[in-house]
């Protein structure tokens, strides 16, 4: 199968309503909560076009991201297996298009801004200059939870969307109510970079820029193969790295990216991911000084 047959059944198994996903892999939905799914991978919410793993903490959008998710299935096979079960998609009614909640950003709150700075560069051991550098601009805040809000933007530098990462007791990860990760992502860089690392978060996109100091350090949000964006960068003529975990999830993914995009090349943490080489790293130089 081409590139380009790929993307033409991925274009159309895409928008497939992701409750008829579960059903087809046997999900049973909960009697209290319609928006809850019992599966095999555990209970799983769906809003709109999103859903999420409370169970894992992860989640994703889009029919195929679902069918991947549930199947433990690659990129290809997920659409192969969508395509397969959903053969009469051209000839469906069209549909009008599934309600899709308002992005909302968290509040901010300056307060909290102490508790989300010593977190990240006491415990994630990231540059307290590059942490400052991202308040200044704006690109990351602190809210009414202490919550370190990573901006993702869009055309003209607007937000599309926000990683969220729990700074408290309670530790956690998740998106803005809203965020659209196909439409922007989060990004830090010197001027003039031309490489462009794949990271699956904000924090180990900051990791891996404090490894890789000459390059554009991106998340993905989520370990995903075929981000919309993606295309226009690899036109741009940028050497183009996916970086994501050292871990089966982060392997397939990045097989799968490499497969849709031959011009991209692997780049693995030497740790599970960016953050845990870069406080390896961090805890050598202590050690030889």
């Amino acid at each position: 199968m081409t590139f380009q047959e790929i993307r033409d059944r991925a274009d159309r198994v895409r928008s497939i309503p992701l409750q008829d996903v579960l059903q087809l892999a046997g999900a049973k939905r909960d009697r209290y909560d319609k928006a809850k799914w019992h599966t095999a991978r555990g209970v799983i919410s769906c809003t709109a076009a999103k859903f999420m793993n409370w169970n894992r903490g992860v989640g994703g959008g889009g029919a195929i991201d679902l069918a991947m998710h549930l199947n433990n299935f690659g990129f290809k096979a997920a659409v192969e297996w969508l395509c397969h079960h959903f053969p009469d998609l051209d000839r469906r009614e069209p549909q009008e298009p599934a309600f899709a909640p308002e992005f909302l950003l968290p509040p901010q709150d300056p307060a909290k801004f102490p508790v989300v700075k010593r977190y990240l560069t006491e415990e994630r051991c990231i540059d307290p200059f590059l942490i400052q550098s991202l308040i200044d601009s704006g690109k990351l805040y602190a809210d009414i939870r202490a919550n370190a809000v990573f901006l993702l933007l869009g055309k003209g530098n607007n937000p599309v969307g926000a990683e969220l990462r729990g700074t408290t007791t309670t530790r956690w990860r998740g998106m803005a109510p809203g965020s659209q990760k196909d439409l922007g992502y989060f990004s830090a860089s010197p001027s003039g970079a031309r490489a462009v690392i794949l990271c699956e978060s904000a924090i180990d996109a900051l990791s891996c820029l404090e490894l890789h100091p000459s390059c554009l350090c991106i998340s993905t949000s989520g370990a995903r193969p075929n981000p919309r964006w993606l295309p226009q960068l690899i036109r741009q003529g940028f050497e183009i790295y996916c970086a994501f975990d050292s871990d089966p999830t982060g392997e397939t993914m990045a097989h799968n990216m490499i497969s849709l995009y031959p011009r991209i090349n692997r780049l693995r943490p030497r740790q599970h991911d960016w953050n845990d080489a870069l406080r390896q790293y961090r805890g050598a130089n202590l050690k030889t000084r």
